[in-house]
């Protein structure tokens, strides 16, 4: 499992399997937040069975998926969440993007960037679309 950690309350990671629940909750994590379309996970990986193993162990699970070119402001609303998040999709990427618009205004906007590109996901052309949010 490749968790990239975005804050001390959120990590992104690639597809999660049901396999991995023991360590996502080693981890610490209170909340699994899922932003890959039921329609793109392979059987075994849909997100209904990711929140059956989710919800046994305890933990919350958020059903919030994100198709690229159709992000709406819900989906990033959704991306807020109190406590300890893992939020996943294919490859991390449209979860890291979802956090980065949803954090816009209580960090500078050259920080939150820069924790995207430490994290591996160089993004710099979402700085206007973060900058517009944190005007909002």
């Amino acid at each position: 499992m490749d968790i990239r950690t975005l804050s001390p309350d959120f990590a992104v990671s690639p597809q999660i399997h049901v396999s991995d629940m023991e360590a996502i909750r080693a981890e610490g994590f209170t909340h699994v937040i899922c932003n890959r379309p039921s329609a793109e996970s392979a059987p075994g990986d849909k997100p209904d069975e990711i929140a059956e193993v989710v919800t046994a162990a305890g933990l919350t699970f958020v059903d919030n998926p994100v198709v690229m070119g159709q992000l709406t402001m819900d989906n990033v609303e959704a991306q807020k969440i109190d406590g300890k998040a893992l939020a996943y999709c294919a490859s991390g990427t449209r979860s890291a993007i979802v956090w980065a618009l949803a954090v816009a205004g209580t960090q500078p906007t050259a920080k939150i960037l820069d924790t995207l590109a430490d994290a591996g996901f160089p993004m710099p052309q979402l700085g206007p679309q973060i900058d517009a949010l944190a005007k909002g």
